[in-house]
């Protein structure tokens, strides 16, 4: 009986150092920043909080930064990515984006991303706009619509962007994640190697999986459509431009799979009464290495960001100066 429990206590004991090793081991290799997936569970962990609101799952810490994937990302006191808002009353026009973490910019300083880079093209052309950049990474359409009607309203947009991505209509759940997933890097690293095993078993084209998001009674189409009709009633009541700037995919933008989907999105923004953007064709037909991130990550880099602030300008600059008229 001493000789088991003698052996089960050197057994424990190894085991216990060898984790702690491998732990140490994978942080000291991750410390690159290189990992996109330990990056963005860092991104959860330093830069976000569960929200009091389900429909949310999460929001952005206010007045708090990160360097993330070699990138430091900022917050307001608002969590909106970059400086504090200034007054109302010192621009003409404020310009809110609303989307996920492409328009967040994962990946890209600040100064380089879509947001930023509009701002200083209407400073260049003498007009006072404000362009603000509410971007959330794990959100979809539902939580942004959700984040703007409780938590952004206030900031009296004159014009909202939302910064529509493809899986934006995808169903999404709120999860805390359990006490090893939130703090070891070498849990993490296991459960991300058992899931993408398991997923190989019947495994499901892109193209598919996105029919099934986009098929008329998927729960998440469905709060999307809800969502920007809600938007849409709000800027209606309260003089807001609207705008639906539809995000590519851009894993393969030369054989590009997924028009079908811009098509329905500028249906459905038409229906709503949003400013159609499409920035599919400013992409043309770029190789990954030259728009991704870095390897392994299909966000936007800086290069996209451009692209992306290029294909949205002249439909801003353009738009009636005028307030809408309440009816």
């Amino acid at each position: 009986m001493k000789n088991f429990l003698f052996s089960t206590i050197v057994f424990v004991c190894a085991l216990l150092v060898a984790t702690g090793f491998a732990e140490v081991l994978l942080r000291v290799k991750n410390s690159s920043m290189k990992n996109y997936d330990v990056e963005m569970w860092r991104y959860s962990r330093e830069l976000k909080h569960v929200s009091p609101d389900p429909i949310l799952g999460h929001e952005h810490n206010k007045n708090d930064s990160a360097v993330l994937q070699s990138v430091t990302i900022r917050t307001d006191d608002r969590g909106l990515r970059g400086a504090a808002v200034g007054s109302r009353q010192d621009t003409t026009r404020r310009i809110l984006f609303l989307g996920a973490s492409i328009t967040l910019g994962w990946g890209v300083k600040e100064d380089d991303t879509m947001t930023a880079k509009l701002g200083k093209m209407f400073e260049q052309d003498g007009q006072k706009a404000e362009v603000l950049n509410a971007g959330i990474g794990n959100y979809n359409t539902e939580r942004y619509v959700e984040l703007f009607l409780t938590r952004l309203a206030g900031l009296e947009p004159t014009d909202i962007v939302v910064h529509y991505f493809l899986r934006d209509a995808e169903k999404l759940q709120a999860n805390e994640g359990n006490f090893l997933l939130r703090n070891s890097e070498l849990a993490l690293t296991i459960w991300i190697a058992a899931t993408r095993l398991l997923n190989k078993t019947g495994e499901q084209s892109i193209v598919d999986h996105y029919k099934q998001v986009y098929a008329p009674d998927a729960p998440g189409w469905l709060s999307a459509q809800a969502g920007l009709k809600k938007l849409a009633a709000y800027a209606k009541a309260h003089k807001i431009r609207i705008f639906l700037a539809m995000t590519p995919d851009v894993h393969d933008l030369k054989d590009y799979k997924f028009s079908w989907i811009h098509e329905t999105l500028k249906r459905v923004a038409a229906e709503d009464g949003y400013t159609f953007v499409d920035l599919l064709p400013a992409f043309g037909s770029l190789p990954p290495e030259q728009v991704w991130a870095m390897p392994g990550d299909p966000h936007p880099n800086a290069l996209g960001h451009e692209l992306m602030a290029k294909a949205i300008y002249p439909a801003l600059k353009n738009a009636p100066t005028a307030r809408l008229q309440r009816e």
